[in-house]
Order: structure tokens, then sequence, then C-alpha cells
């Protein structure tokens, strides 16, 4: 069964875990000193938070799957979206969690994430605060920037997926 998953990058977040556990009427369910993750059953959303460096907002959106079956379902449905435009990532460690993934970037520049969560990690992953290489980043890097601003980037060096991209 798919779930889905949202990222956002945020200033505080100590602030941010106090507002969310409150909005959601539960604390989160992993918590680490820049993460915290809420995995809500009704409706089913993975809703994640971090305070990693990133531009304040969207980080990204995707789904999580519990199987490797649908993990490739949904690989087949990125690359009919984006005409072929998926990077597979593999296994990865990110968000504390191993995983095997893959991204594709909407009409509007947002990154999307496809995942099957096999274990826990114990780092974050390979992020840093100006998203080159991360693992979980936006797409653009402010409005005023456009969609695909050069000093942004996508998904990790993931192909372009328009004429400017900064990827690839």
């Amino acid at each position: 069964m798919k779930r889905f998953h949202a990222h956002i990058a945020v200033e505080n977040l100590e602030v941010s875990i106090d507002f969310y556990s409150k909005l959601f009427g539960q604390p989160p369910t992993k918590q680490q000193d820049d993460y915290a993750k809420w995995m809500i059953e009704d409706p089913r959303i993975n809703f994640a938070i971090s305070a990693r460096g990133h531009d304040i907002g969207v980080n990204h959106f995707g789904f999580q799957v519990d199987s490797a079956e649908e993990l490739a379902e949904l690989k087949g449905l990125a690359e009919s979206a984006s005409s072929g435009n998926v990077l597979g990532q593999g296994l990865a460690a990110c968000c504390y969690a191993k995983s095997e993934k893959h991204w594709t970037i909407d009409p509007q520049g947002l990154a999307w994430e496809h995942f099957y969560t096999m274990s826990d990690a114990p780092d974050f992953g390979s992020d840093t605060a100006n998203q080159t290489g991360a693992c979980c980043i936006a797409v653009h890097k402010s409005d005023q920037d456009g969609l695909l601003a050069k000093d942004a980037c996508c998904i990790p060096k993931g192909p372009p997926t328009t004429q400017g991209a900064c990827c690839g």
C-alpha cells in the first residue's frame, strides 16, 4: 500500500515540531537534531521536516511503498509521466533510512521521490547546505530565481529535464 510523502524544509525545527505535533495530534515517529517525521495512518502520509540549510518550504513530494514490486510500478509511471527522465538512485541512505529510490521532476520543477524503505540508518545521508549531491532537495531556489535556477539544483546528479536545468 502506498503512503503519500511530503518533505518540508523548516527554519526552526523545535518550533516546527511543536506546531506539527499539535496539528497532527501526535509526536513525531522519528526525531533527530535536524529532522523529524510523522507516519500518520489516516490519511496515510509520511510527513517529514528538516533544518539542514535548504530554502524554507516544500523540499519534495513522493510516495513510500511497502514492496519492491510497488516501487517498480511507480518507476514505470514516473518514466511515462516524465518521458523517461527518471533518476534511479538505487540503494541510498537518506533521511535516517536505508531505501531504494528513484526521482523525477514535475512540469513545475518540483522533485518527486518514490522509495521503498528497508531499515533505519544512523545518519541523515549525503546532504549539504548548498544542495549539491543532496538526497532530499528542492528543484527551485526561490520564486525570484525561477523554477530551475542555475545555483539551486534538482535531484542528485540527475538528468536535466529542461534546458537550463542545473543537473547533469
